[in-house]
């Protein structure tokens, strides 16, 4: 089953249901049942994450307000793209393996997608590698990801993801 459930600040309830999975299960579940995704834009403005019930249902998380209408100028195109539909696959669908053979074909083919990009497609390439136990990739993938030349904005508005690819690789 699954049910899309509008809340006031999804960011909010995220970080508390993180809290109480890490306390329950003494990391942050993202594979499995139960697990967690974390917040990302999941379609057209819509932002929110998803939870894996114990009882394998889905509960889908907005924001209060958001619509799923399409905006295809906001997804962007090359390596933005293929992170987004990435990220539909693993986030959305629950298939990580073919989010991440998307998101492995998209790096193949814009390798010179500016960094800050290539840092999202690899921050995110490490959190599926975690969720499918390929511990050896994960740890390269993160590696990579800090490894890039960003600007100091750039890897302040990544500071969330790069703490939490992080906490993931390191709870392995």
């Amino acid at each position: 089953a699954s049910v899309i459930i509008a809340v006031p600040d999804p960011d909010s309830l995220y970080h508390d249901f993180a809290t109480g999975l890490r306390k329950a299960y003494g990391k942050l579940p993202v594979a499995g049942i139960p697990r967690i995704t974390r917040p990302r834009k999941k379609y057209g403005p819509v932002r929110g994450f998803s939870i894996v019930d114990p009882g394998g249902n889905w509960l889908r998380i907005y924001k209060l307000g958001d619509t799923e209408q399409e905006d295809s100028a906001e997804k962007g195109e090359g390596l933005t793209q293929i992170i987004y539909v990435a990220a539909r696959l693993g986030d959305a669908h629950g298939d990580e393996a073919q989010a991440l053979k998307t998101l492995e074909n998209g790096l193949a083919r814009f390798p010179e997608a500016p960094a800050m990009e290539r840092a999202k497609a690899y921050l995110y390439r490490a959190e599926l590698a975690v969720r499918t136990k390929n511990h050896e990739l994960a740890q390269s993938s993160l590696a990579t990801a800090k490894s890039l030349d960003l600007t100091n904005d750039e890897r302040t508005a990544l500071e969330e993801e790069f703490a939490h690819v992080t906490e993931l690789v390191n709870q392995e």
